[in-house]
This record gives C-alpha cells, structure tokens and sequence, in this order.
C-alpha cells in the first residue's frame, strides 16, 4: 500500500495512504478479516448470548475524536475484539433463541462479499445490467420452489424485487394501494381510506400507513381470539370493512400474515382474499419469517390461497441462510408500483429503459440507489440447492418439536399457542399441578402473577448469558418465545436451552 509521508511539522508525525483500494493490501488485509470472523466462529459459544453492557458504554472506551493519522488493521481489529464483541447480542450463536433467526451460511457471506466488492448502484438495467438480470432470474427462481403463481412471476405477467425488508416492502405495496385506489375514487377521498390487519399483524404496517398519509383513525386491528389460533378470522374481517362502508369510509389494503410474530399464528389467505375481491381491497401476504418453510412441500398449505392475493413477501434473511439484508417482494401487477414509485429525471434516461424491454428496479422501491443483492441469494440457492434447503429446515422444525414435548414433559409449564414451524410459545405457571386444574380456564388463574412470574424467568435465563429468549403478550397474557433458527443450533443445544429453562424455575419455585 502506498504510502507518503511529510516532513514539515504540521505533518512530521503523520503518514497517509495513498490507495485506499491496493489490490495486494486488500488481499492482505482481507485475509486477516476472514480468519477473524472464521475464529468468531469457532469461538462463539464462549460468549454470553445477550450482550451484558450497559448504555453508552463505548463512549467510555473510545476516543472523543476521529484518528488525524491512518491506524493498522491489526490494531483495529485487537479493539475490535476488545470493546465491540463485548457489545454485541450474537445472534449467530447456536444459544440464540429470541425474536426470530437471522440465519447466515457461507454462500451468503460471500455473496455478501462479492456484491461489496462489485460495489456496483443498479438503480436501473443500464446501470449494471448483470445485478438486475440476476434479480429477476433468482425472484422466479425461489417462486418457482414456493409454488406461486405464474401471476407473481416474471414468466408470467408479476414479478419479484428484493427489498431491504418486509416494513419497506409493505410501505412500497401500500403505497401502490393507495394511489390504484385514489385514482378510481378521487384523490380527495384520502381521508376516507382504511387500511386491515388484525391484532397480531406486525407493526410495519401501521408505520407504513402512517408515512403513505392515511389517517391513523383509520387503521383497523381486527381482534383475534384463541378459538381461531389468533389467526384473523374472515367473518370478523367482513364485519369491520361492512361497517367502514356504510360509515362512508373506502377499505383498500389488507395485511394477512403467515406466521405472525408473538405466536406464528396464521391467517386464512384463501377466505380472506374472497372478503377483499367483495371491496376491491389490495391483499398483501406477509410471510417474512415463515414463508421460508413454504418450499417444503408439508409446509406448502400455509399459503394456499395465495392467488387470491395482490402481493406477497419473505425476509430470505430471516430463515433462509442469506445474510441481512433481503426481502423478498413479490407482485402481481408491477406496473402499479411503477406508477407509485417511478422517476424519471434526465440524468437517468436512456435507451434501454425507453425500449421498455428491461427492468428499471429503481421505480419498485422507496429509495434510488440499491444494492447487489441478488447476489447473495443466487449463492445460498446455488450453493445448497432445494434439497439442503428443505433439510435444513426441517432439522430446525424437528428441533423445535423436541423442545416442545421436553415442555409438556415438565407440569411445572404449558404450552400457550399451537407450535407449526420452529417457534414453541410458552410460560411456567406457579404450582406443578396448576396447569391440570385450570388449563380450560384462563380467568381462574391469577393473571397478573402469573405474568410477573414468567418475566422474571425469563429475565433471569437471559442475565446468565447461557441463552436468549424474548417475551410477547398475547390476549394479556406474558409468554416467552423460544425461536429455533439459528444455523450453528443442534440439538445439544436445544436440550441445554431447555435445562436453563429448568434450572432457573427451579430458583423461582423455590422463592414464590
């Protein structure tokens, strides 16, 4: 690496780089990455799970300023190893058990690595034709394992788009919602829109009603019950929209979910679309995390009625081995989101995009710039190929079902919402047999104590740093998620997670 150094005082102490991209040091230097991420690895179960730090911890361990001079990437990564890894909550760690898995594998980092190395912004075809040709190649591809209609391909008249995440991707189909509704009713109805979901429906969508403009009193979380698995019953759905109608009000976009977050619940998609075909209401199908398991064939059901539905997503960065980040967009009219998203300034124009022969990615997103990503899931595909994917899936279902009897083995715990892919919901109760007596009556019990009782479980599983696990309510009551995903997990592991479990109520019992 090039080097000049300055012999006047202002300088006689400093040294600058002058190629900030020499192929030889950037071997060298590369090099050293790989066998520090490698050792990560190697090392990882060493490491409390959660991150035990507390706020603004760094700021005490870092300098006020930036370096005037250029500092080694040896002594870099020494603090790295020293101060951020101390701060970090190792979701790749095979103790890993909260919110849901960001699954990682060799083919998606260095398909990261490549398409860090390209660097190439394929805003439009021109831009890099390569990066956009993937896209749509890999978008077929992976619709073509889950069995979508040719409708949401572009063999057919659809098409698929990564974005950078599902709450984006709603935003931009939302978006597209909103406009294709305005443009029949008048743009002076936009008062009046409605958007669905139910309460289980993730946050991201009222986020992204609330940045396309609808009026926050005209969001709709229809209730669920326990009765329906917490999945959104069609009936209730018919209700609400029949009673926004004839309040004067125009319903235009639904979020059904396949797999919700707090308990993986699942709402009918098939019966739901019939609802909206009734209002001409747009239905998204948010599928982020578990929409992954839909390419093994046993899965596949969770999402029939798909052809039903105007748009459809999964975050291949969740539970599909591709690193963050990746979602996966599907569309059955692109052209809606085009007419909601596109630009067209001078500085962009060509003749490809004019030919109208070619895809121009940058008018099916939120932002201009966009990265490689395609690259990253073209090498988890490749590189695995269909039968590992489903293999490595159902090794993490498998998992979970294991932790799920090592529960109902202990009458200490139930289990609080139906397992169906690799999440197990449940909570301890306060007696060993209180569970045999008031299981069919939730009212008996002392809710609020019994919830006390579970966060502080799981509070005390997660200060140990032997694991991590994260809670949700449902319906009022306080359950703890264990979301089996991570890559590194075996089954030694699950078993041990279960034995923290244990061994932590244990103390509990023993106090209350």
């Amino acid at each position: 690496m090039g080097i000049l150094t300055f012999d006047n005082d202002d300088e006689s102490n400093s040294y600058f780089v002058t190629n900030p991209l020499d192929p030889k040091e950037f071997r060298r230097q590369g090099h050293m990455i790989i066998d520090f991420i490698a050792d990560y690895y190697e090392n990882i179960e060493r490491y409390q799970v959660l991150s035990q730090v507390e706020p603004n911890y760094l700021r005490k361990l870092l300098p006020e300023s930036a370096p005037y001079s250029p500092e080694s990437i040896e002594t870099i990564l020494q603090d790295v190893q020293k101060y951020i890894i101390p701060g970090i909550t190792h979701w790749q760690s095979p103790n890993y058990f909260a919110y849901f898995p960001s699954s990682g594998s060799i083919a998606g980092f260095l398909g990261e690595m490549l398409s860090t190395g390209f660097n190439v912004v394929g805003f439009n075809w021109m831009s890099s034709p390569a990066a956009t040709e993937l896209e749509c190649i890999v978008m077929d591809w992976l619709g073509e394992m889950l069995k979508l209609p040719k409708s949401f391909l572009f063999s057919g008249n659809g098409g698929g788009v990564l974005q950078g995440t599902t709450c984006e991707a709603i935003l931009c189909t939302l978006t597209a919602a909103r406009d294709q509704m305005l443009s029949q009713v008048g743009r002076e109805k936009m008062e009046k829109l409605v958007v669905y979901g139910s309460d289980q429906t993730h946050s991201a969508i009222q986020k992204a009603a609330k940045i396309s403009g609808i009026n926050p009193m005209n969001f709709r979380a229809v209730k669920t019950t326990k009765s329906t698995s917490f999945g959104l019953c069609p009936k209730s759905l018919r209700d609400v929209v029949q009673a926004d109608v004839q309040a004067g009000l125009v319903p235009f976009f639904l979020c059904a979910t396949v797999g919700t977050t707090s308990t993986n619940a699942i709402d009918p998609i098939g019966p739901l679309c019939e609802v909206a075909k009734d209002y001409s209401i747009w239905v998204h199908v948010d599928a982020a995390y578990a929409g992954s398991a839909c390419i093994c064939p046993e899965f596949r059901h969770f999402i029939d009625g798909i052809e039903g539905a105007n748009s459809f997503t999964l975050n291949a960065h969740k539970w599909f081995f591709t690193t963050l980040d990746c979602c996966c967009l599907w569309v059955k009219d692109p052209g809606t989101l085009i007419k909601s998203l596109s630009t067209n300034p001078a500085y962009l124009r060509n003749k490809a995009t004019d030919s109208k022969q070619v895809v121009d990615y940058k008018d099916w997103q939120i932002t201009l710039s966009r990265r490689f990503r395609a690259m990253k899931l073209w090498l988890v595909l490749r590189s695995y190929g269909v039968a590992n994917l489903r293999f490595f899936l159902r090794s993490h279902v498998k998992m979970a079902k294991l932790f799920e009897e090592l529960v109902r083995l202990d009458n200490r715990f139930e289990v609080v919402a139906p397992r169906k892919f690799a999440l197990v919901c449940f909570r301890v109760l306060p007696k060993p047999n209180v569970k045999k007596v008031y299981e069919n009556d939730e009212k008996a019990l002392d809710l609020e104590r019994v919830n006390k009782l579970n966060q502080k479980l799981l509070d005390s599983i997660n200060r140990s740093g032997h694991v991590y696990m994260c809670p949700t309510v449902v319906d009022g009551v306080y359950i703890i998620r264990c979301a089996i995903g991570a890559t590194l997990t075996e089954e030694r592991h699950v078993i041990m997670a279960w034995k923290v479990v244990q061994k932590h109520a244990d103390a509990l019992h023993s106090r209350y």
